[in-house]
């Protein structure tokens, strides 16, 4: 349980470094505070930390596919970002996918 509860503390802090690239402290502080869902014992809790890990894997896919784009137009070589971002997105899609186990959802009453 807690390789399930790392991972996905992991994958808020990369989310959280990609919006403070962008600049929103907004989605930075919703991403650092987010892991201390954990500490409520409700299962519902897990489903927005789903959520939230599914919709980070969408947008790294997203960020993926800019960086490609702009590196193609540039005439620069992409795949050590395709490599490196797809990875990412996999560990986060991996992390909400593991919020949802038996070990889990028997720590997270109803």
């Amino acid at each position: 349980m807690t390789l399930r509860i790392g991972l996905f503390i992991a994958a808020a802090l990369l989310f959280a470094a990609h919006f403070l690239r962008e600049g929103n402290t907004v989605a930075v502080a919703l991403c650092l505070g987010a892991p201390a869902l954990f500490f409520y014992p409700r299962r519902w809790i897990l489903i927005p930390l789903q959520v939230m890990a599914y919709g980070a894997s969408v947008t790294w896919i997203i960020t993926l596919q800019r960086i490609i784009e702009q590196r193609e137009l540039a005439g620069r070589s992409w795949t050590a970002a395709a490599l490196i971002l797809g990875a990412v997105a996999l560990l986060t899609l991996l992390a909400g996918l593991l919020l949802n186990s038996r070990a889990l959802r028997e720590r997270y009453p109803r």
